[in-house]
């Protein structure tokens, strides 16, 4: 396995790799790996001949500069978990790397930012995707991999690779719990004992409201989920929004021509949990 931090070398040794008719495969992460991020990275090695993984805390998806500072850290650690997976290239560049000079594109995202964590988080989109079009660009991949928990950020990326016609299969892999149903994520190692024991409950609420969605108008099931979930002294939902799976849009009814998905930030102390359930 090979550890990279250089653009201009990853390129090159991609180049290579495809001029042999070799098909890359690609995994952009943040670190703190954990088994959800495994997951990809074994469907990846699955469909390709190459699997890069790119470990990069990318600092312009930060609206704030305490949760970068916080964000898990483990590049050693990563890095044996990747070999034992059997990953080939393992891109982790420094930030001058990566931005060499401030990036100041603005991106248009078709609206899919204006909700959920785009109301919450402002600037957070346009820094993911900054982040994910240089990946783009340096590793070339054939297939990217990213995981249905940040459900909003796989609809933008999706977006902006049609609009740019970026040559980028999207594949999309299902969220990873923990056996006690909290979606695996790296902040998970930051929530305290207390925090940690109540997180499951936003799961299980999220099930039961797919079930209750039968008799429950759409607001009602809502407040419902809100409800429940405040309940813990530990837990505090920021929002609880029930959307169409391709334009994000809240819906106010059950009608829908697409898919309907429940999506959900919540405060467990000091640390922001996202999730998603699909209802149809």
């Amino acid at each position: 396995m090979q550890v990279i931090k250089s653009k201009r070398e990853v390129t090159e040794i991609i180049e290579n790799y495809k001029k042999n008719g070799e098909k890359i495969g690609f995994v952009p992460t943040m670190g703190a790996l954990h088994d959800g991020h495994l997951a990809l990275v074994s469907k990846c090695r699955r469909e390709n001949d190459i699997v890069v993984v790119s470990i990069f805390v990318n600092p312009t998806q930060f609206n704030d500069k305490e949760d970068l500072k916080k964000y898990p850290r483990n590049l050693d650690k990563d890095i044996e978990l990747l070999k034992e997976a059997k990953c080939d290239i393992v891109f982790c560049p420094e930030e001058n790397e990566m931005y060499p000079e401030p990036d100041n594109r603005v991106f248009e995202l078709g609206g899919l930012d204006k909700y959920m964590e785009g109301a919450y988080r402002p600037g957070h989109f346009n820094g993911v995707v900054q982040i994910v079009t240089k990946l783009f660009e340096a590793v070339k991949p054939n297939t990217a991999y990213f995981g249905e928990k940040d459900f909003q950020q796989l609809a933008i990326i999706k977006y902006i690779v049609k609009k740019n016609n970026i040559p980028v299969e999207i594949h999309p892999c299902p969220i990873i719990r923990e056996k006690d149903g909290l979606a695996m994520s790296s902040r998970n190692l930051l929530l305290g004992e207390n925090e940690r024991k109540d997180s499951p409950i936003i799961f299980k609420t999220l099930s039961r409201a797919v079930s209750l969605s039968r008799n429950f108008s759409v607001d009602k099931l809502k407040e419902w989920v809100v409800d429940e979930i405040n309940k813990s002294q530990y837990l505090k939902v920021e929002y609880f929004e029930i959307v169409d799976d391709i334009t994000l849009q809240p819906l106010s009814s059950w009608k829908s021509t697409n898919g309907i998905v429940g999506c959900i930030a919540v405060k467990a102390g000091g640390i922001r949990l996202i999730d998603n359930i699909r209802f149809k």
